[in-house]
């Protein structure tokens, strides 16, 4: 059988003695004298930093032991909550995962090391402090180099008893992470309270990401809050390729998962990890269509200054670049303040006197920072970013923007280029009006798309159809054909600004009598039948008073011949990035033609939207 020897400087050797598990399970003694046994083990498995190639930490896992009767370690700590054993057990597993990482020399690695903390434990009033540290000690390894895992999937009912074992570790030296991010009781409030070194975003928000699309936006939520407050982020449970691509994409740079080893006995080695090839965070979509349609597009990165940093430092970044009018400030990896180069020199190297370079000569960043500055997300469109701009004090006008991604820092834009960039697309959008209607064309509606796409927020696409257009406008003419055109579409647009939310609200003219509408998930439904019951209510205008009674007319249909076709209506196709994970305007396309085909089949004015299934409303 497995059996781990733990014997630092004079302690007593403690062995597994079958013989002794011969006591009912459920019973105190036993689990205790299990518990003293000792009978499970501890595997590592590695978090791999993607920035350097290299293996950052090893998290111990306990693993109980073929002959330990609980099955696994949650049953077995389950057990122990139930009669009130939890910190022997908590302590025990600590004690073993130290053990073995100092066994096999953790500290050579220059690794850190990441160890379970049982919440329930640090509740209790027999918690025995100090003894983490006398085990680190003990074992010759460093403070500052081991984490406490705190897991978020336990209930923590005593906050003040919780919160003064989490100050005492970290005035010791060690550092705290909160695990299972998001799966849990404590989320933000634990967040707020813990204040931790690391956040493990639970595995779940990475899993079938493709197909459950509001993941991917609580997975920037989150690593947008860290990355603000300067708390390092970590994926777990990370399986595949993709999963590690949505971590680049957020610039979650530190990985836990089976991509790139499985727990096991002994450390994992560095030569044994395929790391992934580096990728550029400044990626647009200016490429498309060549416009500017979200702030990064026309970001460019200017090395930024740290808050350590002196003075006079800045000074020589000005002199050295005359063209640089603002410098951005980091703390670590967040913004924390903007240096305009015209105030600076006035303020701190003139002065009202003269002799400001000589009273800030000794002076840090930090000191003579000013923090009131605009900071955006990559994704905001450039028209927001603009008013945002309008709506700032007059001496800050012309700053220069900080642009973000996940809360990072990825670049600036100068108003000159927003300003350049906001004429350029109303020229476009001109250009590319439809001239029926003056709804915006097809290219402008791809320009859309691409634009909400960038934004990482549900939003459904309703394309809309006119059933049997084409004998109406040989019955009626071209001239009431247009008419019943110009019509929808005004009433498309109505409909766009009635349903508006948190600025997503767009209806475009695709050509001929197809029209979309752009609306967020929940007002979809609501804004498509708004535009059917305003068409129905304007039927009267376009058909006869015969046509209107008998609730049809005769056309020619396509093969010539004379067919009785019912009054105008309407068909809608809903596609939901709720529902698919859209990653483009042909994807979209394609979906949408498969569901007004299916909405046709329906008499009448229909709509339809996919919901892993189908439901319709009819009109």
């Amino acid at each position: 059988m497995n059996v781990i020897s733990i014997q630092p400087e004079n302690s007593d050797t403690v062995t597994v003695d079958e013989g002794s598990l011969s006591c009912d399970l459920g019973s105190k003694s036993f689990l205790k004298k299990f518990i003293q046994n000792n009978g499970f083990d501890v595997h590592f498995q590695p978090i791999v930093s993607l920035a350097a190639d290299d293996i950052f930490a090893y998290e111990g896992l306990c693993r109980v032991t073929d002959t330990n009767p609980f099955g696994t370690i949650d049953q077995l700590f389950q057990q122990a909550r139930k009669l009130g054993e939890i910190c022997a057990l908590d302590m025990r597993c600590r004690e073993n995962t130290i053990c073995r990482a100092s066994q096999h020399q953790i500290d050579k690695t220059g690794a850190q090391l990441f160890i379970n903390v049982c919440p329930t434990s640090l509740q209790q009033g027999g918690h025995n402090s100090g003894e983490t540290e006398r085990m680190v000690k003990a074992w010759g390894l460093k403070k500052e180099n081991v984490v406490l895992e705190v897991t978020e999937q336990e209930a923590v009912s005593n906050y003040s008893l919780f919160l003064e074992a989490i100050k005492y570790y970290r005035s010791c030296g060690f550092k705290i992470a909160i695990d299972d991010f998001g799966a849990g009781y404590g989320g933000l409030k634990m967040l707020s309270l813990i204040a931790p070194d690391f956040v493990k975003i639970d595995r779940h928000f990475f899993h079938d990401i493709d197909s459950a699309h509001i993941n991917y936006s609580l997975i920037d939520a989150i690593a947008t809050i860290c990355h603000r407050i300067g708390i390092d982020v970590i994926a777990e449970g990370i399986e595949t390729e993709n999963e590690v691509k949505i971590c680049q994409d957020f610039d979650i740079q530190l990985i836990q998962g089976y991509h790139f080893a499985k727990p096991a006995p002994k450390l994992i080695r560095k030569e044994d990890i395929c790391f992934p090839p580096s990728r550029s965070f400044l990626q647009n979509s200016k490429g498309v269509y060549d416009e500017a349609i979200c702030i990064e597009d026309i970001a460019s990165y200017a090395n930024p200054v740290h808050v350590g940093e002196r003075v006079l430092q800045i000074k020589e970044r000005f002199s050295e670049d005359a063209e640089l009018c603002c410098l951005p400030v980091l703390k670590g990896n967040t913004v924390c303040g903007m240096i305009n180069r015209h105030r600076f020199m006035e303020t701190q190297m003139v002065g009202r006197h003269g002799y400001g370079k000589d009273l800030n000569y000794y002076k840090k960043v930090s000191d003579i920072l000013d923090d009131e500055y605009l900071q955006v997300p990559h994704y905001m469109p450039i028209e927001e970013v603009a008013r945002k701009i309008n709506r700032r004090k007059n001496i800050r006008m012309y700053d220069d923007i900080c642009v973000t991604r996940s809360g990072k820092y990825i670049g600036t834009v100068a108003v000159v280029d927003i300003l350049n960039a906001v004429t350029d697309k109303s020229i476009l959008y001109a250009k590319g009006a439809n001239p029926l209607t003056g709804m915006p064309g097809n290219e402008f509606i791809q320009r859309e798309i691409v634009k909400m796409l960038s934004q990482s927020v549900h939003f459904d696409i309703c394309y809309i159809d006119i059933d049997s257009f084409k004998p109406y406008n040989d019955k009626h003419g071209y001239a009431m054909g247009d008419e019943v055109i110009k019509e929808v579409g005004r009433i498309a647009v109505k409909s766009a600004k009635k349903f508006r939310i948190n600025g997503i609200g767009f209806a475009g003219h695709i050509g001929g009598d197809d029209f979309i509408l752009i609306t967020r998930p929940k007002q979809s439904i609501d804004a498509s039948n708004f535009i059917i019951d305003s068409f129905s209510r304007q039927l009267p205008r376009f058909h006869t008073q015969e046509s209107i009674e008998t609730g049809c007319y005769t056309s020619l249909d396509r093969l010539g011949n004379i067919q009785e076709f019912p009054l105008l209506s309407l068909s809608v196709g809903i596609v939901s990035t709720e529902v698919h994970h859209i990653t483009s305007a042909a994807q979209i396309s394609s979906i949408a033609s498969d569901l007004k085909k299916r909405a046709k089949t329906i008499a009448g004015s229909a709509v339809i939207r996919d919901r892993r299934g189908l439901s319709w409303h009819e009109k």
